[in-house]
C-alpha cells in the first residue's frame, strides 16, 4: 500500500529546496562578484624640463566611413566621433642656454625656442556607430581613430592662436626673470632682444 503522507512529505521537502534555492538565487544576483586584475609597469624614467604657458581647449566631430569598392550597405561601417581635447603649449626649456658673469654680474640666457605644443589630452566619445556583416570595427579600428582625432586636433592647435599667445607669456615669463635679476644688481641679457621688454622673435 503506498503510503500518500510520505509522498506528499517528499514532494513538500523537495518544493520547499527548490523555492529556498530560486529565492536565493533572487536575492544574491546583485551581489555578482568579479575580479580584476592590472599590471602597471614602469618601463623608464626620463628627466624633462618642459614650460607649459598656455592651454587650448577645442572641440570637434569626426565623421568616419569604411567601405569595400562601393559603399554598399553591406560593406559600410560608420562612426560619428565627438573629440574633446585639451592642448598644453609652451617651451622645451632643456634647449635654454644660460651663462653667468660673476664678475661683471651678467647673465646671458640664449637659444630660446620656438613655443610648441607639448601635450594633448583628448577624449572620444563615439556616436552613432553603424556596421555590417561583412566589415566590423575591429580594435586596430579604434586606435586607427584615436590617432587620426588626436592629429587633427595638432592641426587645428597649430592653425589657431595658441602658439602666439604661448610666444606672448613666455615673453612675460623673461621679464619676471629680468625683474628679480635686476633687483639683486645683475644685469640680464637675452639673445636676439635689444630692449628687454622686446615681443620673442
Amino acid at each position: 500500500m503506498i503510503d500518500f503522507t510520505n509522498i506528499i512529505l517528499l514532494l513538500a521537502i523537495i518544493a520547499a529546496f527548490g523555492i529556498g534555492f530560486w529565492v536565493n538565487r533572487w536575492l544574491n544576483r546583485s551581489k555578482t562578484k568579479s575580479s580584476e586584475n592590472a599590471a602597471v609597469l614602469l618601463e623608464r624614467i626620463k628627466n624633462v624640463c618642459k614650460l607649459i604657458t598656455v592651454e587650448g581647449y577645442f572641440s570637434e566631430v569626426y565623421d568616419y566611413t569604411d567601405y569595400w569598392g562601393y559603399d554598399l550597405p553591406g560593406f559600410r561601417k560608420k562612426a560619428l566621433i565627438r573629440v574633446k581635447a585639451r592642448v598644453s603649449a609652451g617651451f622645451d626649456m632643456s634647449k635654454v642656454k644660460i651663462d653667468t658673469d660673476n664678475v661683471q654680474k651678467i647673465v646671458r640666457i640664449s637659444n630660446v625656442p620656438e613655443p610648441t605644443i607639448l601635450a594633448i589630452d583628448h577624449d572620444l566619445d563615439y556616436y552613432d556607430i553603424s556596421q555590417s556583416s561583412f566589415n566590423r570595427f575591429k580594435a586596430e579600428d579604434y586606435t586607427r581613430l584615436n590617432k587620426k582625432a588626436k592629429d587633427s586636433i595638432a592641426d587645428k592647435a597649430n592653425e589657431s592662436e595658441l602658439l602666439q599667445s604661448a610666444k606672448l607669456q613666455g615673453n612675460k615669463m623673461l621679464e619676471v626673470v629680468r625683474t628679480m635679476g635686476e633687483s639683486m644688481g645683475w644685469r640680464v641679457e637675452i639673445e636676439g632682444r635689444r630692449h628687454p621688454l622686446s615681443v620673442l622673435n
